[in-house]
């Protein structure tokens, strides 16, 4: 019987001074997960704060810069554990749950990464 892959959340980027630093942290992350037991979702965080989508910040992976259009935001009830995407007016897009993430894994260095910030807000989250 095959397994339920779980789902990863890697969070990157980040408000401190450390922000590039993390998006190599996370690429040497990402490529060392296996992918026959995981399914990688990565999170983008940008310099000012902003969450971005798991495709921008795909994107953003492979260019070495985010500048996703997709903001988002995480999620408890009443629409379940999840990624959910917010329109341009801040306005939640209900139909929009993008992922449930099984596990999430924060790459963020300095403040407001290796401070526990981000660990409490997911801490809320659960």
């Amino acid at each position: 019987m095959k397994t339920k892959k779980l789902k990863i959340g890697i969070i990157f980027g980040g408000r401190s001074g450390e922000h590039e630093v993390s998006y190599c942290s996370a690429i040497s992350i990402i490529k060392a997960i296996d992918k026959d037991k995981y399914t990688v979702v990565p999170i983008g965080i940008t310099k000012e704060g902003r969450w971005i989508s798991p495709q921008d910040s795909e994107l953003a992976l492979q260019s070495g810069k985010i500048e996703g259009k997709s903001t988002v935001i995480l999620l408890n009830d009443p629409y379940g554990k999840a990624l959910v995407r917010i329109d341009n007016n801040q306005r939640l897009d209900k139909g929009s749950a993008l992922e449930k993430l099984d596990v999430i894994f924060p790459v963020l260095h300095g403040p407001y990464g290796e401070d526990g910030t981000v660990q409490g807000l997911l801490e809320l989250a659960d």
